[in-house]
């Protein structure tokens, strides 16, 4: 990653981008990083698709991601991820939940679902590591936790530790919501191990085309 290293998160209003945004920004001020941010959200309490800049390094003049020069891309909603690709350098990488959320344009027919956007990106050679987040915080009993798994397939892509980033998580339950500090312990672990097995699973994949027929 450069110095300065820009994260870009993109979902659909109502799964957490922004709070994620948030938390991301809180572990990076808690280490003493100059922190920039800013989100765009299109009817986000209805559906509408969000997307938040996230830059921190030892000094950022801007907020703004300019396109070609994110080192991530959090993805809640895969066609989002898709939608946004552009945004990434060439050695980016992009963390995309294949859970399917279809946003209102699509819906008032301004926008055809892509048949399989997380096979997209990886045709335009962007790297990609694909779990169902979705599904993961359905099972653990909340849906709405799913943000908190993304934060935990990231965590081993940050330049800091993933503890530092699990204690932003806890703190901003702890404050407001203790009874779901558990289930948040949880989500992060099991996001993290999601994007883990995922990883493993592209290298081996790599391997097995690399050998000979």
């Amino acid at each position: 990653m450069s110095e300065t290293t820009n994260i870009l998160v993109v979902g659909i209003g109502g799964q957490g981008v922004m709070t994620a945004t948030e938390i991301l920004a809180e572990a990076a001020i808690a280490l003493g990083h100059d922190v920039k941010k800013t989100e765009v959200a299109g009817m986000a309490q209805r559906g509408g698709v969000v997307s938040s800049h996230l830059r921190f390094g030892q000094r950022v003049l801007s907020p703004q991601i300019t396109p070609g020069t994110a080192d991530l891309l959090l993805a809640f909603e895969p066609a989002e991820g898709m939608r946004w690709r552009h945004m990434l350098r060439p050695s980016g990488q992009a963390l995309m939940n294949v859970g399917r959320l279809t946003p209102p344009v699509v819906d008032l027919g301004l926008y055809d679902y892509p048949a399989d956007p997380i096979a997209a990106v990886r045709a335009a050679g962007t790297r990609v590591v694909a779990f169902d987040a979705t599904s993961i915080a359905v099972k653990l009993g909340e849906i709405r936790l799913g943000n908190t798994v993304m934060l935990g397939a990231i965590s081993a892509y940050l330049p800091f530790s993933a503890d530092v980033l699990e204690a932003a998580v806890l703190k901003r339950f702890a404050a407001r919501k203790p009874a779901l500090l558990e289930l948040n312990r949880q989500a992060f672990a099991a996001g993290r191990a999601a994007a883990e097995q995922a990883a493993a699973h592209n290298t081996d994949s790599a391997r097995e085309a690399a050998v000979p027929a």
